[in-house]
């Protein structure tokens, strides 16, 4: 029920798109022949006419379209009828193709302001995050660093952990022993090699038999994650080489041990990388019936857990009145805006790879979960957002898309005529064969990360 109610409430932000350029070309009593849910691609499931308007529902139901007698080329409709949309001025062309944009905006900040009269409440993107349990091993670190049941997590490594995933984006990316390391540790731990085995040159395979002296290994440098990583809207990334398999093989061996015998597989360099890849160290502070604690250092294990069963709770910002209600809505359209943007530059300058992006199968999933897990308001919301994201993604200066339209009236505003129609519909026709090659690739991901924990053990 609550993935059903996610798809009805994704389906009405189509609706509300469309409508937006609907009514603004009636406003103008510009002609529209077709209003459809759904791209044209594949079966229609419902087509009715209503008045001189065609409604349609098309199989393939990831988007919506609003058609105009210039997009059919057998319309009986004059080619200098002021019923035609490229007969109309630009500016009057130019609030249909942004209208559909500026509803989804209108319609993300009332669903936030309607969440925030109802729920009384507001998320604030904080959380306190306590200890529920400790779960590791009776010889992990985390029993020696001091650590409790009921404290609350203040700080990791400096970092202030107050968002939802800081203390898992700690633990994950301080996994000890994961088969990275830094290079500057390495050229570190071969000079102190070279001086205890100075025999040996860098690169030269150490004869079998002969004996390697080991000197005390370095722990790796401390992980520092920035707000935006702790947001979980920058993935992590870092100059770590990886280690070779017989690297790795070699760094088993040599932990807690002061000499090793070749086995004549390696050199001096390999002895080198595979000392460096030991711990990270995880410094914490905690707050404990009122008093802030600094723990002893602790480490995460090679899965990147730390052994504790976290208790979060978001701090949510209290609506008492009409004024607390604007502003609250308004900052948080501001916080999730600004996060999307940021989001959409790193994909477009590939700090987030495209396998990292995903469409509307798995959003509705996600949006499902978090209704029958947090309730209907947290949908509500989250349905806001995605309404936000149309808009933003639906005003891109990219043919096939609303900002598309717009580019095309700029270049036509600045040459004082319309680009060639031919050339105008070879460029939207390509573009939007790329669109559905997205959308095809985006479904493909979804998908996959939907099936993928079904075959994984």
């Amino acid at each position: 029920m609550s993935t059903l109610i996610m798809i009805l409430l994704i389906s009405i932000l189509i609706l509300v798109h469309e409508a937006g350029h609907f009514f603004s070309a009636r406003l103008f009593k510009i002609k529209v022949d077709k209003f459809g849910i759904g791209l044209p691609i594949g079966p229609t499931l419902w087509e009715k006419k209503v008045g001189d308007i065609t409604l349609i529902i098309h199989a393939f139901l990831f988007g919506g379209y609003v058609s105009f007698p210039d997009d059919d080329k057998d319309s009986d409709i004059p080619q200098d009828s002021q019923d035609r949309l490229l007969n109309r001025p630009i500016w009057q062309r130019a609030i249909v193709f942004s209208a559909g944009v500026t509803a989804n905006v209108i319609c993300a900040f009332v669903l936030v302001l309607l969440t925030a009269f109802l729920w009384h409440n507001m998320p604030s993107g904080k959380f306190d995050t306590y200890v529920k349990e400790i779960t590791a091993e009776k010889d992990a670190s985390v029993w020696q660093s001091g650590l409790q049941v009921g404290d609350k997590i203040e700080e990791v490594n400096g970092s202030k952990i107050d968002t939802k995933y800081g203390i898992y984006l700690y633990a994950m990316y301080s996994a000890s022993f994961d088969g990275k390391t830094n290079n500057a540790l390495v050229e570190s731990n071969y000079e102190t090699l070279k001086k205890n085995n100075h025999a040996f040159e860098k690169d030269e395979i150490i004869p079998e038999g002969l004996i390697v002296k080991l000197p005390k290994a370095q722990t790796e440098n401390k992980v520092v994650l920035n707000k935006n990583i702790l947001n979980a809207i920058e993935l992590y990334k870092t100059n770590e080489v990886k280690l070779s398999e017989n690297q790795i093989k070699l760094r088993d061996k040599i932990k807690n041990k002061k000499y090793i015998e070749s086995d004549g597989t390696f050199s001096l360099m390999d002895v080198a990388y595979a000392m460096s890849d030991n711990i990270k160290p995880i410094d914490m502070k905690v707050l404990r019936d009122g008093k802030e604690i600094q723990l002893k250092t602790m480490t995460s294990n090679s899965d990147g857990l730390i052994g504790i069963v976290p208790n979060q709770k978001e701090i949510l910002i209290p609506i008492t009145g009409v004024k607390s209600a604007f502003s609250a809505s308004w900052t948080y359209l501001y916080n999730e805006t600004k996060s999307m943007l940021i989001v959409l530059g790193q994909l477009f300058t590939g700090k987030i790879p495209l396998k990292n992006m995903h469409g509307v199968v798995l959003i509705t999933k996600m949006g499902g979960d978090i209704i029958s897990h947090d309730g209907i308001f947290y949908g509500i919301l989250l349905t806001a957002v995605i309404s936000m994201n149309l808009a933003i993604l639906n005003i891109l200066p990219i043919p096939a898309l609303d900002g598309g339209h717009l580019l095309f009236l700029i270049i036509e505003k600045i040459m004082g005529k319309p680009v060639d129609e031919e050339i105008a519909n070879k460029i939207m026709n390509v573009f939007f064969l790329l669109l559905i090659l997205l959308l095809i690739f985006v479904l493909f991901n979804d998908i996959y990360v939907l099936v993928k924990p079904l075959f994984v053990k």
